[in-house]
C-alpha cells in the first residue's frame, strides 16, 4: 500500500506535468487571448490578426513547425515592443541610483550657494560692526569676491589666485584711507589706483593673502571636482538608460519575450539560464563599465574623506571673515611704516575731516538672517557627504550585475516553474550559461557578440578622466600638489594636515563654526546664472 509521503510526491509530479501540458502550444484552437494581449500591449485595435493558429512561413524570428497566432506584421511590432520593454527595465533598475546621485548633486550645489551667501554675510557684518567707516565702500569688493567663488565652484573659467589678489588689492585703499590715514578726503581715482597697485609691493596684510589662496585652493577645487564628478555619474546612467541595441540583440529579445505569444503562451516567462544568456549577451558591453564605475565610486569616497580641515569648504568659507579681520588689524598695527612707504610710491594725500558713511547693513541684518550660530556636528556638509557616499557604495558593482538583476527581479521565471527556453515550455534550461562581459560571450548559445560599442567606450574614457581628476584632488598624507585656477596660476605644495598657520584653529577673534543643514533638493538647480543673480540681488535662496 502506498504511504502518505509517496502519494504526496506522486501528486506533485502529476501536477507539474499537468501544468507543463496546459502551457504547451499543442491544442491551441483559438488566438483570442493572443489578440487581446497584442491589442492591449499596442494600446488599440489592430486589423488583420488571425482568429486561429495557422502556418507562419513568413516569420523571421518566431519560427516554428507548429501553427502560429502571429503574422509578419505582428512580429515586427513585437520587436519594437521588446526594445521598448528593455529600455523600461533598464530605466527602472537604475532609477534609485540615478535619483540618489541627482538629488545629492542638486542638494550639494544648493548648500554651497547657501554657504557662499552666509560667508558673504559674515564678512559684511565684520565691516559693519568693526570697520563701520569703510563698510559701504567695501560692499562691492565683498560681493565681487564671493561671486567669483561661486562661479569657480560651479565650473566657470575663473582663477582663484586672481580673485583673491583682486579682493586684497581693493581692500588696501580702504584700510589706508580710513585706518592708516583717517580723515583723507575722497582721493582721486589715480591716487586710489596707485595705492591699490602698491599693495603687492608693501605687503600690508603680511602672508594672509597667501594663506587665503592656499585655503581657497585646497577647499574650492576638491568641491568643484566633486560636483563635476556627480554630474558625470548622472550622464553615465542617462547614457546606459538609452542604449541602442544591435539588430542581433533585438532578435533574441523578441524571441525571449514575445515569440511564446505566437504559440498561445501569453503568460510564460523565460527560464533563468536562458534569460541570463540573452541579457548578458545584450549587456556585454555595458558590463565592461563595471571596473571603471567601481573605481569612480572609490575615488569619490577617497576625495570626500580627504575634504576636512582646510580642505573642508564649509570651514574655509565660514571663517574667511576672520582672516580678513586679521589682515586689516595687521595693516593697522603697521600703519606708520606703511604710510611712509606709500608716500614714497604715491605721494602724500590731501587731509581734511570727513564723516563716516552709514553702514549699509543697518536694519537688515535680521531680515537676511545674518547671525552667527553654533554648529550641530550631525548637520555638517561633511557628514551629509559621508552619508551619500555610504549609500553610493552599495552600487559599486551595479553594471557588472545589471543583467543578473534584470533577470532575477523582472524577467525570468522563478526556480522550479515551467519556463520558456526559446523554443518551447520546459522544466529547466539545459544550455550552458555564460558569464558577464565581452570575453565570456564567445560560448553564448543564444547570441553572438561582436566588436565594441563606441558609446560605451566613450563613457569609459570619461570615467577614466574623472577618476584621474578625483585622485589628483585627494590630499595625500604627506604632500599634495594643487594647480590653482583654470589654466594656470600658483602651484604650491601644502601639508595634508591642518595647523594654525592654515587657520584651522581660528583667528584672533575665535573660530566661527556654522551649520547649514542640507535639505533634499528635488528641483534642478540652475547653476551659475542663478548663483550670480542671488549674489547680486542680496537674497538667500
Amino acid at each position: 500500500m502506498m504511504d502518505a509521503r509517496t502519494w504526496r510526491v506522486g501528486c506533485r509530479c502529476l501536477l507539474l506535468l499537468a501544468l507543463v501540458g496546459s502551457t504547451r502550444s499543442e491544442g491551441v484552437q483559438s488566438c483570442e487571448e493572443v489578440r487581446k494581449v497584442f491589442q492591449w500591449r499596442l494600446a488599440g485595435a489592430v486589423k488583420g490578426l488571425p482568429d486561429s493558429p495557422r502556418p507562419g512561413p513568413d516569420l523571421q524570428v518566431c519560427t516554428s513547425k507548429k501553427p502560429t497566432c502571429c503574422t509578419r506584421k505582428m512580429e515586427e511590432r513585437y520587436q519594437i515592443a521588446a526594445r521598448q520593454d528593455m529600455q523600461r527595465v533598464l530605466q527602472t533598475s537604475s532609477s534609485t541610483l540615478k535619483f540618489l546621485i541627482s538629488r545629492n548633486a542638486a542638494a550639494f550645489q544648493e548648500t554651497l550657494e547657501t554657504l557662499i551667501r552666509q560667508a558673504e554675510n559674515y564678512t559684511s557684518i565684520l565691516f559693519c560692526n568693526t570697520y563701520r567707516n569703510m563698510a559701504l565702500e567695501a560692499a562691492a569688493s565683498i560681493q565681487e569676491f564671493f561671486t567669483d567663488v561661486g562661479l569657480y565652484l560651479f565650473g566657470a573659467d575663473v582663477n582663484p589666485e586672481e580673485f583673491v589678489n583682486r579682493f586684497f588689492d581693493s581692500l588696501f585703499p580702504l584700510v589706508y584711507n580710513h585706518l592708516i590715514n583717517p580723515g583723507v578726503t575722497e582721493s582721486s581715482l589715480e591716487y586710489s589706483e596707485c595705492i591699490r597697485m602698491a599693495r603687492r609691493d608693501v605687503s600690508p596684510f603680511g602672508n594672509i593673502p597667501q594663506r587665503v589662496m592656499g585655503q581657497m585652493g585646497r577647499s574650492l577645487l576638491p568641491s568643484r571636482t566633486f560636483l563635476q564628478a556627480l554630474n558625470l555619474g548622472i550622464e553615465v546612467i542617462n547614457t546606459t538608460d538609452h542604449l541602442y541595441f544591435s539588430k542581433e540583440c533585438g532578435r533574441v529579445l523578441l524571441r525571449m519575450e514575445y515569440c511564446p505569444h505566437c504559440q498561445g503562451l501569453t503568460l510564460s516567462k523565460p527560464c533563468m539560464g536562458y534569460c541570463l544568456n540573452v541579457m548578458r549577451g545584450c549587456l556585454a558591453h555595458v558590463a565592461e563599465l563595471n571596473p571603471h564605475w567601481h573605481a569612480y565610486i572609490r575615488s569619490l569616497e577617497e576625495l570626500s574623506d580627504a575634504m576636512h580641515g582646510t580642505y573642508d569648504i564649509e570651514h574655509v568659507l565660514l571663517n574667511f571673515h576672520l582672516l580678513v579681520n586679521d589682515a586689516v588689524m595687521q595693516a593697522h598695527v603697521d600703519g606708520q611704516n606703511l604710510s611712509a612707504r606709500v608716500n614714497k610710491i604715491c605721494g602724500r594725500p590731501i587731509r581734511s575731516p570727513t564723516q563716516s558713511p552709514r553702514c549699509s547693513f543697518d536694519g537688515i541684518k535680521e531680515k537676511h538672517g545674518m547671525k552667527i550660530s553654533a554648529r550641530n556636528g550631525e548637520e555638517t556638509l561633511a557628514n551629509r557627504r559621508k552619508e551619500f557616499i555610504n549609500s553610493l557604495r552599495l552600487y559599486r558593482t551595479f553594471y557588472g550585475g545589471l543583467a543578473d538583476q534584470l533577470c532575477v527581479n523582472e524577467l525570468a521565471a522563478a526556480d522550479g516553474l515551467p519556463c520558456w527556453n526559446g523554443e518551447d515550455i520546459v522544466k529547466s534550461y539545459t544550455q550552458r550559461v555564460v558569464g558577464n562581459g565581452i570575453k565570456a560571450q564567445s560560448g553564448n548559445p543564444e547570441i553572438k557578440v561582436k566588436g565594441s560599442d563606441p558609446v560605451i567606450n566613450q563613457i569609459i574614457d570619461k570615467l577614466k578622466h574623472v577618476i584621474q581628476l578625483l585622485q589628483g584632488r585627494s590630499p595625500k598624507p604627506d604632500k599634495w600638489e594643487l594647480q590653482m585656477g583654470s589654466g594656470g596660476g600658483m602651484l604650491e605644495q601644502v601639508s595634508g594636515d591642518c595647523d594654525d598657520e592654515d587657520g584651522c584653529g581660528g583667528s584672533g577673534s575665535g573660530e566661527v563654526k556654522r551649520t547649514l543643514k542640507i535639505t533634499d533638493c528635488f528641483k534642478t538647480v540652475s547653476g551659475v546664472a542663478r548663483l550670480v543673480t542671488t549674489i547680486k540681488d542680496g537674497t538667500t535662496k
